[in-house]
């Protein structure tokens, strides 16, 4: 009997050790070992990094670089724009849709030859419809990547991806990269496409996305691969379970197979060792600090909703710093979530004005005294000053009267 109750003593304290939400029969997942030389898993929503390889390592992108090219175009010009196709675009190397010269296509169109088919005839096409040559178009690729994502470890030096000593990214970047086209409803409707007819003056066929995951991946969204003998196999993945959006991205795969594998591991890791959680609803204000001797708190609001990606199995605490920025910590790891801004709250700003205009009018009210109290006291004076020159002057003139009788 005392055998027993030992026992069930000892089970119940292994069960209240597991971590939170763990059950026995569970365990916590591990990040996944993977071959391929860099890679990245990050939370959609918030940019948070929930597993890197080498992520800011320079390695050659392949046709991941596309995904700047389809972006850009749906950004810069309308998608029914017509674009007439150029020599260079009909003869340009590595994958093509088979585009004639002289031929015309809608912008939108092309766009999806290049998400769906990699196109680099397509790539070619878009790049001079809209900037006017490759290189000009390459130049926008590199403003775009710096000024409007805020990536610093990347140059491209054409639209579709051909390799070029001087053209390159990280996985950190691209992922940055993925999470800001993803935002774009249309960028998402063309990538999330598994196959498209295509009607081309030379090529009457149908547009096959090359994105295996896309058709055998519970929940994936695109984005795109890429191959070439230089770049290995590249592959940058959007998928969604349980309200949570990840963006992974691999870089220098040794093979097809093994990109597809490896990017199927780090998803599940993901997916199985964190939860969506969200900080602060759009508005929601948060008070930093007691605030120093007759001053009041820092006041910050969430001007949209703030989420996070926390891990399942570890509690995670919340911290606000004096600039509103927002840091989450678990046993395990530490990662900024977002950013507060600093607010004056309405009903003490205006309190602050009503005091203020009440100071005002009230020393405009002292000024006014003050006038009014001057200007009692100094007309009595200037009587008197007045009455008593009369006097002098009057005595004056008796005493030279007087004077001037004796002498007559």
């Amino acid at each position: 009997m005392l055998r027993c109750l030992c026992i069930c003593i000892m089970i119940m304290l292994l069960g209240t050790s597991l971590p939170r939400g763990l059950r026995a029969e569970e365990s916590i997942p591990q990040p996944p070992e993977l071959q391929s030389e860099a890679a990245i898993l990050i939370d959609a929503r918030s940019g948070a990094v929930l597993f890197g390889k080498n992520a800011t390592e320079r390695l050659y992108p392949a046709s991941i670089t596309k995904i700047v090219t389809g972006i850009i175009a749906l950004e810069s010009a309308d998608p029914e724009e017509i674009v007439t196709v150029s020599k260079e675009a009909r003869y340009e190397d590595g994958t093509r849709v088979y585009l004639a010269e002289g031929e015309q296509v809608t912008l939108g169109n092309l766009v999806y030859a290049l998400m769906l088919n990699s196109g680099n005839d397509a790539a070619t096409a878009i790049a001079e419809h809209i900037s006017g040559s490759k290189a000009l178009f390459a130049d926008k690729m590199n403003a775009f990547a710096k000024e409007t994502v805020g990536v610093f470890d990347t140059q491209f030096t054409n639209p579709h991806g051909l390799p070029d000593p001087a053209h390159y990214t990280t996985a950190s970047d691209m992922a940055k990269i993925a999470q800001y086209a993803m935002r774009n409803e249309r960028f998402r409707e063309i990538v999330a496409t598994d196959k498209m007819p295509w009607n081309g003056k030379e090529w009457q066929s149908q547009l096959d996305n090359h994105n295996k995951l896309l058709t055998t991946y519970e929940g994936t969204l695109g984005v795109k691969n890429g191959y070439t003998q230089a770049a290995g196999n590249t592959l940058v993945i959007a998928a969604q379970r349980g309200g949570m959006e990840l963006i992974g991205v691999i870089l220098k795969a040794s093979t097809n197979k093994a990109i597809y594998a490896e990017m199927t591991k780090l998803l599940d890791y993901g997916f199985a060792a964190f939860e969506p959680r969200q900080l602060f609803a759009a508005g929601e204000t948060y008070k930093y600090g007691t605030g120093a001797e007759g001053e009041s708190p820092r006041m910050f609001v969430a001007e949209e909703e703030l989420w996070t990606a926390a891990p399942k199995h570890e509690i995670a605490d919340m911290q606000v710093d004096a600039l509103g920025s927002v840091t989450m910590s678990t046993p395990s790891r530490t990662w900024t979530a977002g950013m507060l801004t600093l607010q004056t709250p309405p009903a003490e700003s205006a309190q602050a004005v009503e005091a203020g205009s009440e100071a005002a009018g009230a020393a405009e009210d002292i000024e006014e005294e003050k006038a009014v109290a001057a200007s009692g006291w100094e007309l009595p004076i200037a009587g008197a000053w007045l009455l008593m020159n009369i006097m002098l002057g009057a005595i004056a003139y008796m005493k030279l009267r007087k004077r001037a009788m004796r002498g007559a």
